[in-house]
């Protein structure tokens, strides 16, 4: 049944609401959450720094915490939320190949990127975070080593966000073959430029140490050569 524009207005308003109100209450979970989640993410950096303490630099730094993560989790939560509602307004316009190839992808992509935020937690958190610390109680003058707790959960934060979007990656290389932009046999011919440029990427993105760097580099080629065996071969 078509749909006249004030009744398409009227729907995407109400789907708008329901993801606003979603966030609401990831926000309220989150909020409620927060200190656990707090230790939760600082458990990779104290397992290699026994003994370690964190740095508070003001009065609000707790508050401000709190208030990061609840928002946070509210974003997780309601993601795929508005995820779900986009492909629900959307759907009835698109045509059965269309939607054949979208749905996938929308189904995939929250599942990749948190496969890319956990590998980030529990096999780069380790490793970088042991570099740093290392370097740091190596340094040639007194110092006491005592990182303030919103710098490190925002640098925390910062990599898993990098990581699940670098996971990304097959989804958009498998939509842009399916769409027809990019050919197969393209993508097969320019592997050894996307491995150059996943290296460049992984140097830009990760602390500066050579391990943290092949960590990142390893998998995001795998994903290039699992993108490709999932593109349409060539007419």
């Amino acid at each position: 049944m078509k749909m006249t524009l004030m009744q398409h207005f009227a729907e995407l308003r109400r789907r708008i609401l329901w993801v606003a109100l979603i966030f609401a209450a990831g926000f309220g979970a989150g909020w409620f959450f927060a200190p656990p989640l707090q230790a939760f993410l600082t458990q990779p950096l104290l397992a290699v720094w026994p003994g370690g303490t964190m740095l508070y630099t003001g009065l609000a730094d707790g508050l401000m915490i709190q208030f990061s993560l609840a928002t946070g989790v509210a974003l997780m939560v309601a993601a795929p939320a508005a995820l779900w509602h986009v492909w629900a307004f959307v759907a009835p316009g698109l045509k059965k190949n269309e939607k054949r190839v979208i749905w996938p992808i929308l189904l995939m992509s929250p599942v990749l990127f948190l496969a890319g935020a956990a590998f980030a937690f529990y096999i780069l958190f380790p490793i970088a975070f042991k570099f740093f610390v290392d370097l740091n109680q190596a340094a040639p003058v007194p110092s006491v080593l005592m990182p303030a707790a919103r710098d490190y959960l925002s640098f925390a934060i910062g990599l898993l966000k990098v990581f699940g979007v670098a996971f990304q990656l097959p989804l958009v290389l498998v939509l842009l073959n399916r769409i027809g932009v990019l050919r197969r046999s393209v993508a097969v011919r320019m592997r050894r430029y996307a491995i150059v440029m996943i290296v460049a990427a992984a140097a830009m993105l990760t602390p500066p140490d050579v391990v943290s760097q092949i960590i990142l580099a390893l998998p995001m080629w795998a994903l290039f050569e699992i993108s490709i065996l999932f593109m349409r071969r060539d007419q």
